[in-house]
């Protein structure tokens, strides 16, 4: 089976590509590789740059970028452990990298001598030197209070363990009138209607891409989206149209598992339809910055200037505590259209 594997600078991130001819058979290996994408710009698979998958594909290893050999049989263990708590893969890879980002600071240090002294030297010699972002941070600090409660004889004090003050930033949010101007603007029916479905259901982009035909009831007009984040089942709104719309696509594509395929019959992935929403942004004039999520948080900020109450919209998003429902509030304009500003009077 011939394939060439080399390291390319996708979406500024660091990635493995791997090229071969068309083949089912190793598309299947590769779609089991934790973390494996599609990259339908690039007509490529790719994968993360860790040493593991360096090794696999036989590329120079990352020998500057390895933990100890201590750190390295830790981490195995705290992703087993996690395992065994029924974390999602995907906060799985996120945890263990970001713990294997501190270990390989501290690879010449063993792990039971680790303090809280040396998280505040990371956070200011590795992540503020280098200019991450907080939440990066949040996600070391979050995977380093789960891993050292395994290590035995520890001296880290997770209860000091402190995480940065996150910026409090509003959502961006799309108006109705450039909403349906994006959605009309995307020609492709597939991406259309994925689109479509997000912002009328207020689906994140991992609820719509793991959604399955049998989880659409046309006869309540629901949506059940099931094991979403915090592992929580819901029901969402079904609108009419998407209803009609739904129909129309599923005749000219005919799904199998999945509500949205790839051409190969892979799940659909998020970078894709990342992708489709800003070449439609773009044919749409839309110059402010939006993601994905932006269609949520406009589905959010449109039922509540339509008199939705905010509790109904917190059991539509499922989110766990009104607090985080009530920042659309803040973005919606029609209490502040209700304003008579001083100068107007």
């Amino acid at each position: 089976m011939n394939w060439e594997a080399k390291i390319i600078t996708h979406r500024k991130e660091k990635r493995i590509a791997v090229y071969f001819e068309k083949n089912a058979e190793l598309i299947a290996r590769i779609k089991k590789l934790e973390g494996s994408r599609w990259s339908q710009t690039l007509g490529v698979w790719h994968l993360p740059d860790t040493e593991e998958n360096r090794i696999r594909f036989k590329i120079a290893p990352l020998s500057h970028s390895i933990p100890s050999t201590e750190g390295m049989v830790q981490i195995e263990k705290f992703k087993q452990w996690l395992r065994s708590k029924r974390y999602s893969e995907s906060t799985i890879t996120t945890y263990s990298e970001a713990l294997k980002s501190f270990l390989v600071f501290y690879r010449d240090k063993a792990i039971i001598d680790i303090t809280n002294e040396d998280v505040i030297v990371y956070n200011n010699e590795y992540i503020l030197k280098n200019n991450l972002s907080a939440s990066y941070q949040n996600q070391i600090i979050n995977a380093t209070k789960l891993f050292f409660k395994i290590i035995h004889n520890s001296k880290i004090v997770i209860e000091e363990l402190h995480r940065p003050k996150n910026a409090k930033t509003l959502p961006n949010v799309l108006s109705k009138e450039e909403m349906f101007r994006l959605i009309d603007m995307t020609t492709n029916l597939k991406h259309k209607t994925l689109l479509a479905l997000i912002y009328s259901s207020g689906l994140r982009i991992s609820e719509a891409i793991n959604m399955k035909l049998t989880d659409i009831d046309s006869k309540r007009m629901l949506i059940h989206v099931k094991n979403a984040k915090g592992k929580k089942d819901r029901y969402t709104l079904l609108s009419s149209k998407i209803l009609v719309l739904l129909k129309e696509y599923y005749t000219m594509y005919k799904p199998k598992t999945y509500l949205f395929e790839g051409q190969y019959g892979e799940q659909y992935s998020s970078r894709s339809a990342q992708s489709v929403l800003h070449q439609s942004a773009k044919k749409a004039g839309i110059t402010k910055k939006i993601s994905l999520h932006t269609l949520r948080h406009s589905f959010a900020t449109h039922l509540l200037e339509n008199g939705t109450d905010l509790r109904y919209i917190q059991d539509l998003l499922g989110h766990s505590s009104p607090k985080t429902t009530m920042i659309y509030t803040h973005v919606s304009s029609t209490s502040l259209k209700n304003i008579i500003n001083p100068f107007d009077m």
